[in-house]
């Protein structure tokens, strides 16, 4: 209900300014305005909204806030587009305005969204670009379970801010640069140096495999470490054959890569350490320039303000190694340059937003202390860390394999779905189904991946999550399978109930349930918008599964498809609005939906 919402501040706003003026005008020469404090109702019972703005000013006014709320109801009473949204404002408790929005004009939000793809989600305006840094895994190393929660957290805010109408540049920031490229080029040319002559003259195969083999020789092996750093040097020096090398490795890496985000619908563009390369000796020179920089044991430092190390000496982010090589910090901090500069010198972003694990946390206050102190991010821009904790698993451990390995994705994904599929088939013998093997395939990716998937989203992402197969898989409970189930089912009582005539069905509801899950359709908007503000899909999730929690109470106390011809189109509409909401909600966690189940 943001449109409602948005009417209703105004309208508070407007007679808070003819009740206070003198306030009003004060506040105005503040820079400021006075502020309704409008809100959803806390509890059903006390309406729809509330307005909290007369208790704070009960202090600068010297008035009781019940007699301040009253001076505002006043005022609302002779506002008539108010009246026409609302019932009478009451006044509850120590001074709180409760408005109700009146029934006809909730039935006319609801009709509104029959049939509108965007369900009363509002498109921003004039939206500059923004940046959703995500996933990032680094070159020749697999993808494990740690990359899982930062591709999947970081597509679904993609999703949102792009459903809202924001232009996102979806970022890979791969590791594809560094020390460790020396041993991987060294290791490449001695064991494979057709490679490096004919086109596809060797498959890499497993390219963990082919790292630790190149690790173990660089730990062993003391000329195999010499030549490995004389080979980064060369790197970085532009030499050819080990350009082409890099190129070799980097190339099979990322088609290992795409193999992962395909199969779980990932858009990306890459763009890797390297291509900030060029970018690094301006941010040296833009550091001195604004007197930044401090040379501190031949390392070239910017000193943090208000953090300080275990000596309580301020602690530095060093952008410049005393043997003159560069590192992340530095790398960041041209990326944060790059991405605020103006096209054509950069991605003119507004709103830069880096999807990592909470270990980076200080890395990126750090950085982003820098960027702010050197004027690199632009007035009203926002710089943004998203954290997330660690996957467990159900021993309230790191997740890893019987061996303690770390786990892979593509392994964890590969059982994902064959746990979905071995859950589909019990089903089918229990229910005496017979179903095409394609539609058990179809279903098994399906349900197993949507599971992955929500399991994560639906967690606070600042914490940690155990991982459970059984928990994710289940069919009962907040999980993908449950919601996608209610779908299957929601859609299909639709379907039977006929098409519906929007030109002329004018919708009526009478009964409580009917309206508490108009009231639970409305607030998709507000939601939306919630998770585009404060970057937390969980809160969507929750959403959902109250959303469908809701339905369900309505469809077991209320007639739809038994209901009179006058009930009847208006609760088919209700249903159809609720499938549509739910499809909508999961597309936008990157959930894909199915027809039957």
């Amino acid at each position: 209900m943001l449109r409602i919402a948005h009417s209703l501040d105004q309208q508070l706003r407007a007679a808070m300014d003819r009740a206070f003026p003198e306030a009003a005008a004060e506040a105005q020469q503040a820079g400021r305005a006075l502020d309704p404090q409008l809100v959803p109702a806390s509890k059903p019972e006390f309406g729809d909204f509330q307005a909290n703005g007369a208790l704070a000013l009960a202090k600068p006014l010297k008035q009781a806030p019940r007699q301040i709320a009253a001076a505002i109801v006043e005022q609302l009473k002779n506002d008539a587009a108010l009246t026409d949204l609302c019932l009478e404002p009451q006044i509850a408790g120590p001074g709180f305005i409760n408005l109700t929005i009146r029934p006809e004009c909730l039935a006319a939000e609801v009709a509104s969204r029959l049939g509108d793809a965007r369900l009363g989600v509002p498109s921003v305006k004039d939206a500059a670009p923004v940046v959703v840094d995500f996933s990032s895994p680094n070159i020749a190393k697999e993808m494990h379970v740690g990359h899982l929660r930062s591709t999947i957290i970081g597509d679904s805010l993609a999703r949102v801010l792009e459903f809202r109408g924001h232009r996102v540049l979806r970022l890979n920031h791969v590791g594809d640069w560094g020390t460790q490229f020396g041993m991987l080029i060294t290791h490449l040319k001695q064991v494979a140096p057709e490679a490096l002559e004919t086109a596809d003259a060797v498959d890499l195969g497993d390219l963990v495999a082919f790292y630790r083999e190149a690790k173990k020789r660089f730990d062993d092996d003391e000329d195999f470490q010499i030549t490995s750093r004389e080979e980064v040097v060369k790197l970085q020096g532009g030499d050819p054959l080990s350009l082409k090398a890099w190129g070799l490795l980097c190339d099979q890496s990322r088609r290992e890569f795409q193999k992962i985000y395909d199969r779980l619908d990932i858009r990306l563009s890459e763009r890797g350490e390297s291509f900030y390369n060029p970018f690094l000796p301006g941010v040296i020179d833009g550091l001195k320039q604004v007197g930044l920089l401090v040379t501190d044991d031949g390392a070239e430092c910017v000193f943090l303000e208000g953090v300080s190390g275990k000596d309580g000496k301020p602690l530095p982010v060093i952008v410049q190694k005393s043997d003159g090589g560069f590192n992340y910090a530095t790398t960041d901090l041209a990326a944060i340059r790059y991405r605020f500069a103006a096209a054509p010198d950069g991605d003119s972003a507004r709103r830069v937003i880096y999807v990592t694990d909470a270990g980076q946390a200080n890395h990126f206050a750090g950085v982003f202390q820098v960027a702010q102190r050197a004027g690199w991010i632009p007035d009203g821009a926002r710089l943004e860390h998203v954290p997330f904790g660690l996957v467990q698993g159900e021993d309230g451990k790191k997740l890893k394999t019987r061996a303690g390995d770390t786990v892979r994705l593509r392994d964890l994904l590969d059982e994902a779905v064959e746990r979905a599929e071995a859950d589909l088939r019990s089903r089918l013998k229990e229910e005496e189904r017979q179903e095409p093997e394609d539609f058990i395939n179809h279903v098994a990716v399906t349900v197993g991946l949507a599971a992955v998937k929500y399991a994560d989203l639906s967690q606070n992402r600042i914490t940690n999550y155990q991982f459970s197969f059984d928990r994710m898989l289940a069919l009962q409970g907040n999980t993908a399978p449950y919601l996608l189930y209610a779908l299957v089912r929601i859609a299909g009582i639709a379907r039977k109930g006929g098409d519906l005539d929007r030109s002329t069905t004018q919708l009526q509801f009478s009964e409580p349930q009917e309206w508490a899950l108009v009231r639970e359709l409305l607030k998709f908007d507000a939601v939306v918008a919630e998770v585009e503000e404060e970057l937390l899909p969980n809160r969507l999730c929750s959403y959902l599964f109250e959303l469908s929690q809701m339905f369900n109470r309505f469809y077991d106390q209320v007639p739809v498809l038994k209901a009179g011809p006058e009930a009847l189109p208006s609760r088919l509409a209700l249903c159809r609005l609720t499938a549509d909401t739910l499809k909508t909600g999961l597309g936008l966690l990157g959930i894909n939906t199915l027809e039957r189940m």
